[in-house]
């Protein structure tokens, strides 16, 4: 609320009386002298600084008879005391705000604690000026900044991770997950092997770059292939059939012995066609034989 000074008693000089005139007080002869009028008792200006002079609500000092007095709800004031507590701007004629403690304000400063604080800065949000609104809470447009990068957000996108709000860039950088390939952020979507995460469009054939998200794969020393590359590029070949041991499909069990692998179902006596896997065999030039077979070469 807005209120204003009022003036307080003022003193006087009398003029030549007929009558005798004394101080309520000290019964001094007033003829000639100053006195203050104070509920329709003559007082003289000694008697009514000790006896009647209000305190000042500032400096605690009585305002004497010849001091201008500014008064509001029963406290008063010296008119150099009369001014704002957090300016110190002079309220003699000025509008001013009392506080319920008792402070009194210009209307200025009065408008700024009154206002709602920025949670950046801490300052007044002032009427007019550009603002952010958050969850019931409020910014100058230039204080709701990035935690990371500081700066402001403005009419970027930001997400919030506990009490700290980051833009887009920032949170994907320092709280995304980061592809296993290319170790960049994945934002959206992707794709999880073996525990890791994946872009899409990294989880490729490392020889032919065909994305393998929803297609037969197979894996070689970390890297990912299409069915096709795997046989043509990665895959060993059987000793019998000469075709790629892939682990696919049928026959996906391998027979090793000596740097040669073998199908499982190619793992058979050159002579008899007796399968030799888990049994006794004997290898003659590029050939294996069950030992009865053997025995007849």
């Amino acid at each position: 609320m807005t209120f204003y000074k009022n003036s307080g008693p003022r003193s006087y000089l009398t003029s030549t009386m007929t009558d005798r005139s004394d101080c309520y007080y000290c019964r001094d002869n007033l003829q000639g002298k100053k006195y203050v009028k104070k509920d329709e008792k003559l007082v003289c200006t000694k008697c009514f600084d000790k006896l009647c002079a209000n305190t000042c609500a500032e400096c605690k000092r009585p305002i004497g008879a010849d001091a201008k007095e500014l008064h509001h709800k029963n406290r008063h004031w010296h008119e150099e005391c009369f001014r704002c507590v957090k300016c110190y701007k002079s309220l003699a004629g000025e509008p001013f705000s009392a506080r319920d403690d008792g402070k009194i304000m210009c209307g200025k400063c009065g408008s700024r604690e009154d206002g709602n604080r920025c949670q950046g800065c801490y300052k007044v949000v002032m009427p007019g000026n550009q603002n952010v609104e958050y969850k019931n809470k409020i910014w100058h447009e230039e204080c709701f900044t990035c935690a990371e990068c500081k700066q402001p957000i403005r009419t970027q996108s930001f997400l919030a991770k506990g009490e700290e709000i980051f833009c887009a860039p920032c949170h994907d950088k320092k709280f995304a997950k980061k592809c296993f390939h290319c170790k960049q952020a994945i934002t959206s979507g992707g794709i999880s092997y073996q525990d890791q995460p994946w872009h899409s469009e990294c989880f490729a054939c490392k020889t032919c770059k065909k994305p393998l998200g929803g297609t037969r794969f197979t894996s070689h020393e970390n890297d990912v292939y299409c069915v096709d590359c795997y046989k043509t590029d990665v895959a060993k070949k059987c000793h019998g059939c000469k075709n790629p041991i892939t682990g696919f499909g049928h026959g996906t069990n391998v027979v090793n012995y000596e740097g040669y692998s073998w199908h499982e179902y190619c793992f058979n006596c050159k002579k008899c066609s007796l399968s030799l896997a888990n049994k006794r065999f004997v290898i003659n030039g590029d050939h294996i034989y069950c030992p009865d077979c053997a025995k007849k070469l």
